[in-house]
């Protein structure tokens, strides 16, 4: 009796699973579970394992006849029980813990530009802790004010800030992460600002990852990290696992220095029918900007144009979140969480109005400004999950249903001083700093959504979704100064999505999908919304005119498949409009300017990705290919493009392209084993050429910031056992290039680019890449 019950404990969520595998497909249980492609062609690994259906389970007499994995995909917020691949109408790209680790990068996002298809970056804030990651088109960026059309999560809880919907990439703790799984399209289960995907993070837990390691690694530009995990089990039904990371990095530029401390830990309860975990986590880090620099500065392009930009961010959360299988065919999920976030930003600006005349006749003589400014948050919620499996009109079916709700208070402050600036161009306060901004801004988001996978046929599987977003924005004026600041906004809609797959072989999957996105303007654009009072970015909170939210629409048409053991390809077409998309609309200063429903944009392409091995080498290699384009006519002010007017407006036309998206990129990543405990590899990227922001309308005599070519090795090599020592190089060929390029006026014309009072020129400004770096290091680990 004890010995059965054991074995139903283990046993009862595997089924569960594998039910799932074998319900909706229908297909013989080892041809199913190895016929799959792995869930990226980029990174050849299934986002979660479980066993196939028919498989023996733990404890049974045939447990040692192991069949091939199934690939599972979490297609909500709230995994569940997830989605076979075969299933799933999207060309998702899926990468492993293991795969971050043996690259050794130091950044997240810098992993994602040189290995995801569709991805690139943009370095406009001058850290590599702090860049613009774009995937198709669509940005998830830690610039308050950038238009966001890619939502983040981090098991299950949107880690995109409430205040402007940013995302801070240095808080999350990147040796923590299991898998992350970036999903295409405006898919509505993930809710607001699913624009362009969705990217899922998953953490790992001591069961799964037991044992321990240390690690410590450095090299160029004073970089120095050190990491340490360690992952157990407790008794039968807890396990642990806990990691920090600290990282002092000097910067290649003069002033990009970052510090960061990251801190993670996860407690979890399970048995055959329940899971609950508890984690909790939280950073602080300190990073330093270089901004973007003149063509003119390029004779030395570690400078930076002025500084101090600095900004200082901090986290702490706490998720609590479980599931239980009531039997074979029920499972019921859910999370409640509580996050705060503070960020202080420092930022030095120059006056282009210097030397002009005042309203009251005066000569305005103010060279620079220093701005402060903060954000406090407080955000909270909770979400629930129903996982149905059984039979619809005599057909297999996957049924799932859920809701959530989040919440968040912000207290947003920015204050202004005069300054001057010296002959390396840093500023020094002239004065105290003046209040300008004191707002509270309280975000209430509710969603519910259904899903339903329905098998057709064998062959054929129809997804049904939707989800109906309600989001509420209040904002208040604290200081008693801005009372046309205060003001309530409601936006909703329900948004639909429709798959269809066709498996006519195992080893190949057809689909074609339509759905829809919202998102809704933030805070940050609600009050700088008008054109007669023009406001800066991140500060000045002003009246609130209405904004339309943003609606996108994307269709999609793929295949994948496999050929023999060692080779997997993906396929994909698309084609993303949005209704009433928004911009920051410059005035007649480039620091200045409003946000404004523009039309409609659109975002169409192609991914052709691949993965195969020949005996110790691994190759894989992506082509991506976006065109993004404006489909609606507009006007901006953009004094500093040479096409403008003599009001300084330029016409934005049906057809010019998006600034700052290149249309091609091309990667390829090569792994060989040299031998048993020697690993070799390399990525070659290319990404084509982009618009400078500014020239909307492609037309300014500047042209566009030219595409790059770059190499980065990496090697490891296995000691011993425990003893792993590696060496990373970026840049191997110390390419001088640029990611990201805005049109400005440079006030600095005297010797040496000091401010001497001149008339500001015309200029291309440019963020400026990494040169050649360099980095050894070495893990020991343990169990």
């Amino acid at each position: 009796m004890t010995h059965r019950r054991r074995r139903h404990r283990i046993g009862r969520r595997a089924r569960l699973s594998a039910l799932l595998g074998s319900v909706l497909v229908n297909l013989p249980a080892a041809s199913w579970a190895q016929a799959e492609p792995a869930s990226s062609a980029t990174l050849p690994a299934p986002a979660a394992e479980v066993p196939a259906p028919g498989a023996a389970l733990p404890g049974s007499p045939a447990a040692e006849i192991t069949l091939a994995p199934v690939i599972v995909i979490g297609t909500t917020p709230l995994l569940g029980i997830g989605t076979p691949l075969s299933l799933v109408p999207a060309n998702v790209q899926t990468v492993r813990g293991k795969d971050l680790e043996q690259q050794h990068r130091s950044t997240l996002t810098d992993f994602f530009e040189k290995n995801l298809p569709s991805v690139d970056i943009n370095e406009a804030q001058g850290n590599p802790y702090q860049v613009d990651i774009n995937y198709r088109g669509f940005t998830a960026s830690p610039l308050v004010g950038t238009p966001q059309g890619l939502s983040v999560f981090m098991d299950g809880v949107r880690i995109n800030e409430p205040f402007g919907d940013v995302v801070n990439w240095d808080l999350i703790p990147q040796q923590a992460i299991d898998t992350i799984q970036l999903i295409p399209g405006s898919n509505p289960a993930f809710g607001l600002n699913t624009l362009g995907g969705a990217i899922a993070i998953s953490t790992k837990n001591g069961k799964q990852d037991p044992g321990g390691d240390a690690e410590v690694t450095g090299g160029s530009w004073g970089r120095k990290t050190a990491e340490i995990e360690q992952g157990g089990t407790i008794g039968q039904n807890l396990d642990y696992y806990v990691t920090g990371t600290a990282a002092n990095d000097d910067g290649w530029a003069d002033h990009n220095s970052s510090r960061v401390r990251q801190g993670f830990g996860k407690l979890r309860y399970t048995d055959a029918d329940t899971t609950l975990s508890l984690s909790a986590g939280g950073a602080d880090n300190d990073l330093q900007g270089s901004q973007t620099i003149p063509r003119s500065f390029l004779d030395n392009f570690r400078q930076a144009y002025t500084f101090p930009d600095q900004n200082q961010n901090s986290a702490g959360y706490v998720t609590l979140s479980g599931d239980h299988a009531f039997n074979d065919h029920v499972e019921l999920s859910g999370e409640v969480y509580f996050r705060r976030f503070v960020n202080t930003n420092t930022s030095s600006n120059s006056n282009r109005d210097f030397g002009q005349v005042l309203p009251d006749g005066s000569i305005d003589m103010l060279e620079g400004s220093n701005v402060k400014s903060s954000v406090d948050t407080d955000s909270y919620g909770a979400s629930l999950q129903l996982t149905l499996l059984g039979k619809l009109g005599g057909m297999e079916n996957q049924f799932v249903a859920g809701m959530a709700a989040d919440f968040a208070n912000s207290h947003y402050t920015q204050s202004s001083q005069d300054a001057s600036f010296t002959a390396s161009r840093a500023t020094v306060g002239i004065g105290d700093f003046v209040q300008q901004v004191d707002a509270k801004t309280r975000d209430g988001n509710l969603g519910f959504y259904l899903q339903d996978t329905l098998s057709l046929t064998k062959q054929w599987t129809l997804t049904l979704a939707g989800r109906y977003d309600w989001a509420k924005a209040d904002i208040g004026d604290e200081s008693g100064m801005q009372p046309l600041l205060n003001g309530s906004h409601v936006f909703s809609r329900f948004n639909p999505a429709l798959g269809l797959n066709w498996n006519p072989t195992p080893g190949f999957t057809a689909y074609a999908t339509y759905n829809e996105g919202m998102r809704s303007p933030t805070a940050i654009e609600l009050t700088c919304a008008d054109a007669a009072a023009p406001c800066s970015l991140p500060n000045d909170f002003l009246a609130d005119p209405a904004l339309e939210p943003v609606v996108s629409k994307t269709f999609e048409v793929g295949a994948r498949g496999k050929i023999g053991g060692a080779t997997t390809w993906s396929a994909a077409v698309y084609s993303t409009t949005l209704d009433d998309d928004i911009e920051f609309i410059s005035t007649a200063t480039t620091t200045q300017g409003f946000f404004q429903n523009v039309g409609n944009t659109r975002r169409q392409g192609v991914e052709l990705s691949g993965h195969t091995q020949f005996g110790p080498l691994g190759v894989t290699a992506n082509y991506s290919y976006v065109d993004a384009t404006y489909r609606s006519t507009w006007v901006e002010s953009s004094p500093s493009n040479s096409s403008a007017d003599a009001n300084g407006n330029i016409t934005v036309k049906p057809g010019d392209h998006i600034p700052g998206i290149p249309a091609n990129t091309v990667k390829l990543r090569l792994d060989y084993a040299a031998t048993p405990k020697w690993d070799i590899g390399t990525n070659l990227t290319y990404r084509g050429s982009i618009y400078a922001r500014g020239d909307e309308d492609n037309e300014d005599v500047n042209g566009k910031i030219a595409g790059y070519f770059l190499i980065d090795l990496d090697t490891t090599y296995q000691v011993t056992k425990q003893l792993q020592v590696f060496a990373t190089v970026s840049n191997l060929l110390d390419k001088r290039y640029a990611s990201f390029g805005v049109l400005g006026q440079n006030v600095f014309n005297g010797p040496n680019h000091t401010f001497d009072g001149l008339a500001p020129v015309n200029e291309q400004f440019v963020g400026p890449g990494a040169p050649r770096g360099m980095w050894v290091g070495m893990r020991y680990a343990w169990k």
